[in-house]
């Protein structure tokens, strides 16, 4: 086995700020302790919550590190105390609480996955957070199921175009919010029955004209603010809308009457903060429903772009232009 080095490069945020803070810094190597896992990173995905950490928005959980990066794939090269499933030498997919812009990072053995051999590495590093987090939030939360209508705005992000295979993949009826005619041309291609460019069209409108004016079972939402209260309107009696981010605003001005005559769920969650046992929860329920579909084929992750680690800024910059179509990936 080749020995590790004592330090790593790591992409470090120097202050709150735009993309040009991201920063190449030396750091000691961690130590897995028990129940963790040391991998040799091969890639990392960059997400959403990776550019609100770096702009002051999203701090770190207490205790956790503060390089960001929540998704790793690469090679298990350590493990700590009472890891069982992984050995030495393993190529896995990891959700992580931190520290995926680097050469190395810890995960907890619960929190990582194999690599279907179809899969390249890019590929496996754009799963973990964003399968965890559509997984756990359309289907665990949102219940969603076959012959359902599902609304998911920003359908061309990495959440979105997950969030439209997973459910066409389950029988649903897939409706998606984009901001430009390619984007939403690729959501059609992925499978929604129609995208809406939500910069010259209403979702609500089309979304009860393909409905018959029953309106959608399930809405995933990262937006929050205004279309909060136009979510309310789209959604179907007994609908469900589940919030995973709020990219516009966290605070809105809603008529809740619409909450008990149309008797709606309104839930949301984040993936961070969860415990140990709750993530690796999910990640089982990931590995037994939605494994079988990626090795299958049926379901891949869409890559826009890859940047060397040391360009950390520029896949920031891309990302906060919006020009992606699903996911920006950093390798190593």
């Amino acid at each position: 086995m080749t020995a590790l080095p004592d330090r790593m490069t790591v992409i470090a945020i120097s202050q709150p700020g735009g993309p040009e803070v991201l920063r190449p810094e030396s750091r000691p190597l961690p130590q897995p302790e028990a129940g963790e896992i040391l991998v040799k990173i091969a890639a990392a995905g960059v997400n959403r919550p990776d550019v609100m950490q770096r702009m002051g928005l999203y701090p770190p959980p207490q205790g956790a590190t503060d390089v960001p990066g929540l998704e790793i794939a690469g090679e298990v090269v350590a493990r700590g105390t009472g890891v069982t499933r992984w050995k030495i030498g393993d190529v896995v997919m990891a959700l992580v609480i931190g520290g995926g812009y680097a050469e190395y990072c810890l995960a907890h053995e619960s929190h990582a996955l194999p690599v279907p051999p179809n899969l390249t590495a890019i590929e496996a590093a754009a799963i973990p957070e964003t399968f965890f987090t559509v997984w756990h939030n359309v289907f665990e939360r949102g219940r969603l199921t076959a012959g359902e209508t599902l609304l998911v705005h920003g359908g061309s992000s990495g959440i979105g175009t997950t969030a439209i295979q997973l459910a066409k993949a389950s029988g649903a009826r897939v409706i998606t919010t984009a901001g430009s005619p390619e984007k939403c041309a690729a959501c059609v291609g992925l499978g929604a029955e129609i995208a809406v460019n939500y910069r010259s069209e209403d979702f609500v409108a089309a979304t009860k004209k393909l409905t018959g004016d029953r309106g959608a079972d399930v809405i995933l939402d990262m937006i929050g603010g205004e279309y909060i209260d136009r979510n309310y309107d789209a959604a179907a009696v007994e609908g469900r809308i589940v919030q995973i981010a709020f990219q516009a605003s966290p605070r809105a001005n809603v008529d809740f009457r619409r909450l008990m005559f149309k008797r709606l769920t309104h839930t949301g969650s984040t993936l961070r903060a969860r415990s140990v046992t709750d993530k690796g929860a999910i990640a089982r329920a990931v590995e037994t429903k939605v494994l079988p579909l990626i090795a299958a084929g049926k379901v891949k992750p869409v890559i826009d772009s890859t940047f060397k680690l040391a360009d950390a800024t520029a896949a920031h910059a891309r990302m906060e232009r919006s020009e992606h179509i699903g996911k920006i990936v950093l390798t190593l």
